[in-house]
């Protein structure tokens, strides 16, 4: 998208024939900040490329990028804040602390529910929300959506909900060093 504004740019400034104040200005300062979004969209380019190969260089690479939802990007980003996944005891703890286990709100007598953690590592939780909402056209991850969704629980609800059992099968494929192999949607509960 950024490189078709840059040259929509360039075409709107050669078709431009009203002048009005600031004509001028603009047309010293609109080619130099659309030749500096060029630089930058083309070290983009070379830096997505790169994680791209060390991503490809580590062995647990092709078990992550298995699992639907769960790109080069996202596998990167897992692989950054886990590693092999060695660290967590269970799931549960992997899950605390990419902060999508459910939090008990207490104050003495008064206890108000699980709502969503408002702790734990916000990138790594935005990863497995993201790749939760790329998941939905697996036809295991929609379903247990829509799972949630009949049990009325709201879309962010419900993918949160999807994106914690998403880490319960990561957590398993971290430490087996299996694939992702999806289930038939019938038995997903």
């Amino acid at each position: 998208m950024a490189e078709r504004l840059v040259e929509e740019i360039f075409a709107a400034l050669d078709e431009q024939t009203v002048v009005v104040p600031g004509t001028e200005a603009a047309a010293l300062i609109v080619p130099s900040l659309a030749g500096s979004l060029t630089a930058v969209l083309d070290q983009r380019k070379l830096l997505a490329g790169r994680i791209e190969e060390l991503l490809e260089a580590h062995p647990l690479s092709k078990v992550l990028i298995s699992m639907p939802g769960i790109g080069i990007r996202t596998g990167a980003r897992i692989l950054i804040e886990v590693g092999d996944g060695s660290t967590f005891p269970t799931a549960g703890h992997l899950a605390a602390y990419a902060g999508l286990a459910p939090a008990t709100r207490s104050s003495g007598s008064s206890i108000r529910g699980e709502q969503p953690s408002r702790r734990g590592n916000k990138q790594l939780k935005r990863a497995f929300f993201l790749s939760a909402f790329a998941a939905l056209g697996d036809p295991a991850s929609r379903a247990y959506y829509d799972k949630k969704i009949s049990q009325g629980k709201h879309h962010t609800q419900a993918l949160l909900c999807l994106a914690r059992r998403r880490v319960d099968v990561l957590f398993a494929m971290l430490r087996d060093g299996t694939f992702y192999e999806p289930r038939p949607t019938a038995a997903v509960t």
